[in-house]
């Protein structure tokens, strides 16, 4: 890998972990974000991107656009930064297995909720509804089945009584900022890889819930 990892970052909203990630390589990650791409022309996100001087591109869904005919102009773009690592940081669409496959090992997402529990949408609100102590988010690789791949890291926080949703979620987004710059790190160290569906930290297979530091 060269001396600095080339990051892609993929968002459709506000665009709050790709801040961290940003944060983070001004922090010598030994990553650098070469591009910011966006399904939504007025995440803010696209903001935060220029800010930091880091070119952005836009791939709008069109009307009657199938999922793959979309997924190919979403590679066309993502392919002129050459990434070495492409992070999902909310971004809203589900990806085809082709898109996934060609990707493979070098493409990671944040999840809100402690996989394997509560893939999908609305996890806090579930997590409240199943009266659950602990919530947390899931760093993990990304294979075709959805928020299915190898978990790397996990954070957890509790679950109050007197939570809802919202309260809960930012509790949540407050460890992901905590955790996702330090699995890019990882990463851009050449320390983190996939192979045969299961996530390795320096040559050590990583447990089904995430690292666990002994």
């Amino acid at each position: 890998m060269s001396a600095s990892c080339r990051v892609v970052v993929l968002i459709s909203g506000n665009g709050s972990n790709l801040q961290a990630i940003l944060d983070g390589c001004d922090d010598n990650l030994n990553a650098e974000v070469v591009g910011v791409i966006s399904n939504k022309p007025d995440a803010y996100g696209l903001v935060r991107a220029h800010h930091s001087e880091i070119d952005t591109s836009c791939v709008i869904a069109r009307k009657g656009e199938q999922r793959e005919d979309f997924d190919a102009r979403l590679i066309n773009a993502i392919e002129k930064y050459q990434p070495d690592l492409i992070v999902l940081a909310g971004f809203m669409r589900i990806l085809s297995d082709k898109f996934v496959s060609k990707y493979l090992g070098k493409m990671i997402n944040i999840h809100p909720s402690l996989l394997p529990k509560y893939t999908g949408l609305n996890t806090h609100q579930r997590a409240i509804d199943a009266k659950d102590t602990e919530h947390g988010a899931s760093v993990h690789f990304v294979i075709p089945e959805l928020d299915a791949g190898p978990v790397i890291l996990q954070a957890k926080v509790p679950v109050y009584p007197e939570d809802d949703a919202e309260t809960l979620a930012q509790r949540v987004h407050e460890q992901e900022h905590a955790i996702y710059p330090l699995v890019v790190k990882w990463f851009s160290l050449g320390r983190l890889s996939m192979n045969n569906n299961q996530a390795f930290l320096d040559g050590c297979v990583i447990g089904e819930s995430g690292y666990a530091p002994d």
